[in-house]
C-alpha cells in the first residue's frame, strides 16, 4: 500500500508564484531579494494556514540560490534552521541559538533562522533575544512567524520588518482547489469546491484538509450534495425554500421545514444567522454593480438573481433586521427554538396584506390559515338541494306563501319540529318573524358570527371620531366616577373628582396636586379612556395628566393653620402653650 501524503504537504508551494492569495507580500519579498534590499529581521504574522511558514522557507532558499534550479538536497539547505518556539521557549534555548549565530556559513552567503510560533517564547527568552535581533551578524537573517502578534513584546516588534498575511479569499481558494482536483483526476462541481472554500474561512491548509476528507467520502466524483452531507452544512436549497415560503406567507410549512432542519442535527442559531446572510446575498443581487460581492458559483448566482427579483428591497432590509435581532438574542434566550419560530412567523408576515397591520411585531392570525382550507359557509346539504346553478341573491327576499287550512297547520309544524333534517319548503298561513335556517338573515348572522371568531385587527383610521362638547365630556367623566364609587373604588373616584377636566382639541386635560396621584390615574386610565371613547363615540381622544404644585400648596395646611384649627376645637391648648412656653 502506497503511503498517502495529505494535500497540504503534497501541494505545498515551492516558489513565490505558487503561493495563493498573497501576491503583495510575495512580490515585495522577491523584489527585495533581487535588489539586495532585504532586512535582517522579518516578522510574518496572520491567520493560520495562509502561507507564513511556506513563504519563510521559500525566502530562505532564494536567499542563497544562484538562480539555478534548487532542490532540498542543495548545499545551502544546510544553512536553513527551523526552530519551534512552542517547544523551545526557554532562555537556554535562545542562548544556544545566539551561540550558533556567531558561526558563519560554510557554504553560501547567509544563515537563515526560521522561528515558528514565536509568540510562545517566555518573557525572559524575549529579553535574551533582543540584542542579537537588533544587531545580528552580517551573515545571519531571522524570519519570525506567528498567528498572535499582540503577544509579542513591542521591543521585538520594533526590531522587525512586519508582513501581515491576509485571509485567502473564497475565489482564490476555490481556483486552487480546482487545480488540485484536476491534478488528481477528480470531477468536482463548482458549487462543491465553493462550499469547501467557504468552510475553510480563509485558511488554505484547512481547505486542503477538508478537500481530502470529502474526497475520501465521495471518491472521484465530488458533488455539492456530497459536500454538504459530509461537512454537515446547510445547503443553499434550504434557504431558497425558506425564502419562498416566507414570501408566500406560508407559516405552517415554514415551521415544518425548520423542524425538519433541526431534526437533521443543525443548530437553530446557525440556521437563523445563515438566513440573514441569505437575505444579504439577495440584497446584493438587486443591483448589477454589487453582484461581484456575491461569493457563490456561477450556477448558484443565477438562482440568487431569480429569487432577488421576487423579494423587494424593503422586505429584505426588514428581514435582515429581524434575523439579526434573533441572532443577538439567541444565546441569552431560555427558549431558543421558540425565539427562532417567532422570528420566522414575523418574517412570513412582512408581505401579508390580507389585514391591516398596526404593530411592528405583527403575525398572521391562525384563523387565516384555518379558513383557507374550509368552505366559506356551509348553508345547504347536498341531499336536499337541487344541483342547479345559483342565481344572484337580491336584497329583497322572495318568499312563496301558500294558504293552508287551519286543521293542517298544527300537524305540519309538529312534523317540522320533530324531524332533525332541515326542511326547505314549508307552507304556513302567515309569515313568521323568526327566520328559517336558509333565510338571508340567518346567512348574514352566520357570517357575522364567523367574522367575530376571526382575529381581526382594527384599523384606527376607520374608527368613529364624532364631535362632542366639553359639557358632554364632563358629564361622562362624572358618570364614570360615580360608577367607581358604587363599586367601592372610593380612592380612584375621589382622584377623578379632584379637578374638572378641560377639553383642548382631542386632549382631555386634568391637573392633580402631586405625582403620586398622577401615577395612580395613569394605571387606571385604560378602562377610563375606553368608557369615554365609547360613550362619546370618539376614538381619537387622549388623556393628558399634569401635576400643579400650586394645587398641592392650596390643599396643604401650614403649621400655624393646624394650630388655629386645634385651638378652635380646644381653647385650653393656648393655656398649655403659655404655661410651658411651647413653640408652635
Amino acid at each position: 500500500m502506497e503511503h498517502f501524503v495529505v494535500s497540504a504537504r503534497k501541494y505545498r508551494p515551492q516558489t513565490f508564484k505558487d503561493v495563493v492569495g498573497q501576491q503583495a507580500i510575495t512580490n515585495t519579498l522577491q523584489n527585495a531579494i533581487e535588489n539586495n534590499h532585504l532586512a535582517q529581521a522579518l516578522l510574518f504574522t496572520g491567520p493560520r494556514g495562509v502561507g507564513k511558514t511556506t513563504c519563510a522557507r521559500i525566502l530562505a532558499k532564494m536567499i542563497n540560490s544562484d538562480g539555478s534550479e534548487a532542490t532540498s538536497e542543495e548545499d545551502f539547505a544546510f544553512n536553513i534552521f527551523e526552530l519551534d518556539a512552542a517547544s523551545n521557549n526557554s532562555v537556554d534555548d535562545i542562548r544556544n541559538l545566539t551561540d550558533q549565530v556567531r558561526i558563519p556559513p560554510q557554504v553560501g552567503k547567509y544563515k537563515v533562522y526560521i522561528i515558528d510560533e514565536v509568540h510562545m517564547l517566555s518573557q525572559a527568552a524575549f529579553n535574551a533575544f533582543l540584542k542579537t535581533l537588533e544587531e545580528p551578524p552580517k551573515h545571519c537573517i531571522f524570519i519570525l512567524a506567528t498567528t498572535e502578534k499582540h503577544k509579542i513584546i513591542p521591543t521585538i516588534l520594533s526590531r522587525c520588518q512586519i508582513f501581515d498575511f491576509k485571509r485567502i479569499s473564497v475565489k482564490d481558494a476555490k481556483e486552487y482547489l480546482k487545480y488540485i482536483a484536476d491534478e488528481q483526476g477528480i470531477q468536482a462541481e463548482d458549487d462543491a469546491l465553493h462550499i469547501i472554500a467557504q468552510k475553510a474561512d480563509g485558511a488554505m491548509r484547512d481547505a486542503l484538509s477538508i478537500f481530502d476528507r470529502v474526497v475520501s467520502f465521495s471518491g472521484k466524483n465530488l458533488t455539492r450534495q456530497a459536500v454538504t452531507e459530509n461537512l454537515n452544512v446547510l445547503d443553499y436549497e434550504t434557504y431558497f425554500t425558506s425564502t419562498d415560503l416566507i414570501l408566500q406567507n406560508k407559516i405552517p410549512e415554514l415551521l415544518l421545514q425548520f423542524n425538519s432542519t433541526l431534526s437533521k442535527g443543525f443548530d437553530g442559531h446557525h440556521y437563523i444567522s445563515g438566513l440573514a446572510s441569505h437575505f444579504r446575498d439577495l440584497l446584493v443581487c438587486k443591483n448589477p454593480s454589487t453582484i461581484e460581492l456575491l461569493e457563490v458559483g456561477e450556477q448558484t448566482k443565477v438562482i440568487y438573481q431569480e429569487q432577488a427579483q421576487l423579494a423587494s428591497q424593503e422586505f429584505l432590509l426588514k428581514g435582515i433586521q429581524l434575523a439579526n435581532d434573533c441572532d443577538l438574542k439567541y444565546k441569552t434566550s431560555k427558549n431558543q427554538r421558540l425565539l427562532v419560530e417567532l422570528c420566522l412567523m414575523q418574517l412570513a408576515s412582512i408581505t401579508f396584506d390580507g389585514e391591516k397591520k398596526n404593530s411592528k411585531h405583527f403575525i398572521i392570525p391562525p384563523s387565516y390559515f384555518k379558513s383557507k382550507g374550509v368552505a366559506p359557509i356551509p348553508v345547504q346539504r347536498p341531499d336536499t338541494i337541487s344541483e342547479q346553478p345559483q342565481e344572484p341573491i337580491s336584497k329583497e327576499p322572495v318568499t312563496e306563501i301558500k294558504e293552508v287550512p287551519e286543521e293542517v297547520q298544527k300537524p305540519v309544524i309538529e312534523e317540522v319540529v320533530s324531524t332533525p333534517e332541515p326542511v326547505i319548503n314549508l307552507s304556513i298561513t302567515k309569515p313568521s318573524k323568526s327566520s328559517s335556517g336558509l333565510s338571508l338573515s340567518s346567512i348574514k348572522k352566520k357570517k357575522e358570527h364567523l367574522i367575530k371568531q376571526m382575529d381581526v385587527i382594527i384599523d384606527e383610521e376607520e374608527l368613529p371620531k364624532d364631535d362632542f362638547t366639553e359639557e358632554q365630556m364632563v358629564s361622562v367623566w362624572n358618570e364614570y366616577a360615580q360608577r367607581l364609587d358604587k363599586k367601592g373604588e372610593k380612592i380612584m373616584a375621589s382622584i377623578l373628582q379632584m379637578d374638572v377636566p378641560k377639553l383642548r382639541d382631542n386632549k382631555i386635560c386634568i391637573e392633580l396636586s402631586n405625582s403620586t396621584l398622577k401615577v395612580e390615574l395613569e394605571r387606571a386610565q385604560y378602562p377610563l379612556m375606553k368608557y369615554l371613547r365609547k360613550s362619546l363615540n370618539n376614538y381619537d381622544i387622549v388623556l393628558d395628566i399634569t401635576v400643579n404644585e400650586e394645587i398641592e400648596k392650596k390643599y396643604a395646611f401650614t403649621t400655624q393653620e393646624k394650630y388655629e384649627k386645634l385651638k378652635e376645637k380646644n381653647p385650653n391648648i393656648e393655656l398649655l402653650k403659655k404655661t410651658f412656653g411651647l413653640d408652635i
